[in-house]
Protein backbone atom coordinates (compact mmCIF):
# COMPACT_ATOMS: atom_id res chain seq x y z
CA UNK A 1 0.00 0.00 0.00
CA UNK A 2 1.44 3.38 -1.17
CA UNK A 3 1.37 5.67 2.09
CA UNK A 4 0.56 9.10 0.02
CA UNK A 5 -2.72 7.88 -1.62
CA UNK A 6 -5.60 7.46 0.85
CA UNK A 7 -9.19 5.09 0.31
CA UNK A 8 -9.90 7.25 -1.96
CA UNK A 9 -6.89 7.16 -3.97
CA UNK A 10 -6.42 10.79 -3.83
CA UNK A 11 -2.97 11.79 -2.90
CA UNK A 12 -2.47 12.68 1.02
CA UNK A 13 0.07 13.47 3.49
CA UNK A 14 0.84 10.85 6.36
CA UNK A 15 -1.19 11.17 9.16
CA UNK A 16 1.55 10.64 11.80
CA UNK A 17 -0.70 12.21 14.90
CA UNK A 18 -0.75 8.82 16.65
CA UNK A 19 3.24 8.01 16.36
CA UNK A 20 5.19 8.17 19.24
CA UNK A 21 7.96 10.73 19.56
CA UNK A 22 11.74 9.11 18.97
CA UNK A 23 14.32 10.68 18.01
CA UNK A 24 14.81 9.89 13.91
CA UNK A 25 18.03 9.56 12.13
CA UNK A 26 18.66 8.84 8.69
CA UNK A 27 22.30 9.22 6.63
CA UNK A 28 22.56 9.33 3.04
CA UNK A 29 25.38 9.42 0.66
CA UNK A 30 26.50 9.85 -3.12
CA UNK A 31 29.28 10.25 -5.62
CA UNK A 32 30.54 12.67 -7.42
CA UNK A 33 33.38 11.28 -9.94
CA UNK A 34 35.62 14.62 -10.56
CA UNK A 35 37.77 15.08 -13.91
CA UNK A 36 41.04 15.40 -14.13
CA UNK A 37 40.79 19.52 -14.63
CA UNK A 38 38.60 19.25 -11.69
CA UNK A 39 40.27 17.65 -9.23
CA UNK A 40 43.62 20.02 -10.12
CA UNK A 41 41.77 22.30 -7.99
CA UNK A 42 42.40 20.48 -5.00
CA UNK A 43 43.97 21.47 -1.79
CA UNK A 44 43.61 21.09 1.67
CA UNK A 45 41.11 18.57 1.24
CA UNK A 46 38.73 21.22 -0.60
CA UNK A 47 38.70 22.49 -3.77
CA UNK A 48 39.50 25.52 -4.58
CA UNK A 49 37.21 27.51 -7.51
CA UNK A 50 37.24 31.21 -8.57
CA UNK A 51 33.76 30.83 -7.12
CA UNK A 52 35.40 29.83 -3.45
CA UNK A 53 35.80 26.80 -1.54
CA UNK A 54 33.23 24.26 -3.31
CA UNK A 55 33.02 21.57 -0.40
CA UNK A 56 32.42 24.51 2.01
CA UNK A 57 29.70 25.32 0.51
CA UNK A 58 28.31 22.47 -0.80
CA UNK A 59 27.99 21.65 2.59
CA UNK A 60 26.42 25.29 3.44
CA UNK A 61 23.82 24.37 0.35
CA UNK A 62 23.23 20.74 1.59
CA UNK A 63 22.49 21.88 5.25
CA UNK A 64 20.01 24.86 3.68
CA UNK A 65 17.89 22.08 1.87
CA UNK A 66 17.46 19.89 4.67
CA UNK A 67 15.95 22.41 6.31
CA UNK A 68 13.22 23.44 3.59
CA UNK A 69 12.62 19.98 2.32
CA UNK A 70 9.10 19.83 3.34
CA UNK A 71 8.80 22.95 1.03
CA UNK A 72 10.59 20.59 -2.09
CA UNK A 73 8.97 17.47 -1.73
CA UNK A 74 5.14 17.65 -1.20
CA UNK A 75 3.50 15.82 1.67
CA UNK A 76 6.86 15.96 3.87
CA UNK A 77 6.20 16.99 7.43
CA UNK A 78 7.98 20.38 7.84
CA UNK A 79 10.85 19.62 10.84
CA UNK A 80 12.67 21.31 13.06
CA UNK A 81 15.83 19.17 12.38
CA UNK A 82 18.07 18.93 15.15
CA UNK A 83 21.05 17.95 13.62
CA UNK A 84 22.31 17.98 10.19
CA UNK A 85 26.12 17.09 9.65
CA UNK A 86 27.68 16.82 6.31
CA UNK A 87 30.73 15.55 5.57
CA UNK A 88 32.57 15.94 1.75
CA UNK A 89 35.67 14.11 1.37
CA UNK A 90 37.89 12.69 -1.56
CA UNK A 91 38.48 9.12 -1.88
CA UNK A 92 41.16 6.68 -2.90
CA UNK A 93 40.18 7.71 -6.87
CA UNK A 94 39.96 11.88 -6.09
CA UNK A 95 36.02 11.68 -6.08
CA UNK A 96 34.23 13.65 -4.05
CA UNK A 97 31.87 10.97 -1.18
CA UNK A 98 29.07 13.22 0.05
CA UNK A 99 27.70 11.90 3.30
CA UNK A 100 24.66 13.43 5.33
CA UNK A 101 23.38 12.49 8.77
CA UNK A 102 20.16 14.27 9.56
CA UNK A 103 18.56 13.86 13.44
CA UNK A 104 15.51 14.69 15.37
CA UNK A 105 13.18 14.17 18.00
CA UNK A 106 9.49 13.64 16.03
CA UNK A 107 7.00 11.21 14.99
CA UNK A 108 8.11 10.92 11.42
CA UNK A 109 11.35 9.94 10.22
CA UNK A 110 13.90 12.46 8.07
CA UNK A 111 15.27 10.05 5.19
CA UNK A 112 13.78 12.88 2.31
CA UNK A 113 16.03 15.23 4.48
CA UNK A 114 19.23 13.67 4.42
CA UNK A 115 18.51 12.26 0.64
CA UNK A 116 17.84 16.16 -0.28
CA UNK A 117 20.97 17.48 1.43
CA UNK A 118 22.96 14.94 -0.40
CA UNK A 119 21.14 16.04 -4.01
CA UNK A 120 21.75 19.52 -3.05
CA UNK A 121 25.31 19.55 -2.04
CA UNK A 122 26.02 17.34 -5.14
CA UNK A 123 24.58 19.85 -7.22
CA UNK A 124 27.02 22.56 -6.00
CA UNK A 125 29.87 21.01 -6.24
CA UNK A 126 28.63 20.38 -10.06
CA UNK A 127 27.54 24.16 -10.39
CA UNK A 128 31.31 25.81 -8.65
CA UNK A 129 33.08 23.36 -10.71
CA UNK A 130 31.31 22.87 -14.10
CA UNK A 131 32.99 25.76 -16.20
CA UNK A 132 36.42 23.50 -15.54
CA UNK A 133 34.84 20.69 -17.22
CA UNK A 134 30.90 19.47 -17.36
CA UNK A 135 32.17 15.79 -17.26
CA UNK A 136 31.64 15.29 -13.39
CA UNK A 137 29.17 12.69 -12.75
CA UNK A 138 26.49 12.71 -9.73
CA UNK A 139 26.56 8.62 -8.83
CA UNK A 140 23.78 7.26 -7.42
CA UNK A 141 22.57 8.90 -4.03
CA UNK A 142 21.19 6.64 -1.77
CA UNK A 143 19.39 5.60 1.79
CA UNK A 144 22.44 4.16 4.19
CA UNK A 145 20.17 3.97 7.16
CA UNK A 146 17.25 5.65 9.26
Amino acid sequence: MLTHIDKENRPTMVDVSDKTVTQRTAIAESVVILPEAVRELTRDGDLHSAKGPVFQTAIIAGTMAAKRTHDLIPFCHPLGIESCKINIELNDKLEAVIRCRVKVHHKTGVEMEALTAVSVACLTIYDMAKALDKGMEIGAIRLLSK
